[in-house]
């Protein structure tokens, strides 16, 4: 196949046919109610936005269609999941985060639907699946990051539940959430951790602005706790399971980050080409000049790369491997590359580039914060040394 910033997938008539219609949602319906609402990645999002979207996005069969048939989903392959990611990063839409539901929605759930009860189901999990709940998920701290085991968030007993006290930072979608999936320390216990369904409405429990990042989206709160009282059916999985569950499926969950991340950085490199076609200098168009040409040509080289490593390495979680090494890497090559995209694409750019409020300047912010978010690139550095050095 040929190389394209508009890939196409000939060899998978499903898959094909779900990327077209995709395509059609982001770039029309969803395009077109974006307009009317004068939105852009700054704008504080609420409720009564974000909810015409889920629910379309589920009458069209997208939200949660990464779930099995008995949730309503299609039991898409990692590989297959990613593709629609990729389209989602690369639309330039400003809702695209709630088409599949990565922010509030199933995907933000993520793997605890394993853990769940059929209380937890009925009362958490299906009104998520069909866009009239929200979750957020509440792990990270001011001081317990990279290092979770630093957190300071404590669930003491109290009779057959628990009193959780702490301070929860970086909690995406926490501004439009009706729970969290929240992880605590067990009191009284040596590294025992145990996840919790916290309602945000809850004695005790307050959901205050976070901080904004970077990139300018009002999608942060801080949870914090006093004293919240949560009852045992709201206990995800056993006591002590709380890592299990909060870090359950690290090696598909660091490879399903870097489609969306490489969606973005085919964006930058799609504006930076149209811009150098159109951008006129000295008597022609931009991409008439050989350093013009060169950049682009490396450009999109290190996108087809980036791109076939984490393809790669989906395709053998598919197969029933375990990637480990290799989703270090891909999550560190595409963090990395990815940015240097964005980097050169403002370059290119020149002044246009510069301007706050143009997309690509958004691009480069955004891309930016990947090589720190879902753990930093030392990290990974870190990680695939480790898997190197101890086997």
């Amino acid at each position: 196949m040929s190389f394209t910033l508009t890939p196409a997938y000939d060899d998978d008539p499903r898959l094909a046919d779900l990327v077209g219609r995709l395509r059609d949602y982001l770039g029309g319906e969803l395009a077109e109610y974006e307009a009317e609402l004068r939105l852009t990645p700054e704008t504080r999002l609420s409720r009564d936005v974000l909810e015409p979207v889920w629910k379309r996005s589920r009458e069209l069969g997208f939200y949660g269609i990464h779930l099995p048939a008995r949730f309503g989903g299609q039991g898409l392959s990692f590989t297959e999941l990613a593709a629609l990611k990729e389209e989602i990063g690369a639309s330039g839409r400003v809702l695209s985060h709630s088409v599949l539901g990565d922010m509030g929605g199933p995907l933000r759930a993520g793997s605890i639907f394993e853990f769940a009860t059929e209380h937890q189901l009925e009362r958490y999990l299906l009104p998520v699946i069909r866009g009239e709940r929200a979750c957020c998920f509440s792990l990270t701290e001011e001081d317990a990051g990279s290092d979770v085991r630093a957190m300071r968030t404590t669930a003491t007993p109290d009779g057959e539940g628990w009193r959780i006290t702490g301070h929860k930072v970086f909690s995406s979608a926490g501004p439009f959430a009706d729970f969290s999936v929240l992880v605590a320390r067990m009191a009284g216990a040596e590294e025992s951790y145990s996840a919790f369904l916290v309602d945000l409405d809850s004695p005790g429990c307050a959901v205050l602005d976070g901080q904004t990042p970077m990139s300018g989206q009002h999608i942060e709160s801080d949870i914090v706790l006093e004293n919240c009282y949560v009852g045992p059916e709201q206990l995800l999985g056993r006591v002590g399971d709380g890592l299990r569950v909060g870090l359950g499926r690290v090696t598909a969950n660091r490879l399903l980050h870097c489609p969306t991340v490489l969606g973005n950085a085919r964006r930058a490199l799609q504006l930076t080409v149209d811009f150098a076609k159109n951008r006129h200098a000295f008597g022609a168009p931009l991409a008439a000049l050989q350093s013009v040409q060169h950049k682009i040509a490396d450009l999109a080289t290190t996108y087809y790369a980036a791109r076939s490593m984490t393809y790669d390495a989906l395709a053998a979680l598919d197969a029933g491997a375990k990637p480990r090494t290799e989703a270090f890497m891909c999550k560190l090559f595409v963090a990395e590359n990815a940015f240097r995209i964005a980097d050169e694409a403002v370059q290119i750019h020149g002044k246009a580039g510069l301007v706050h409020g143009s997309e690509v300047e958004w691009l480069f912010r955004r891309l930016r914060m990947f090589r720190i978010l879902t753990g930093s690139s030392e990290i990974q550095k870190n990680g695939i040394a480790k898997e190197l050095l101890t086997t």
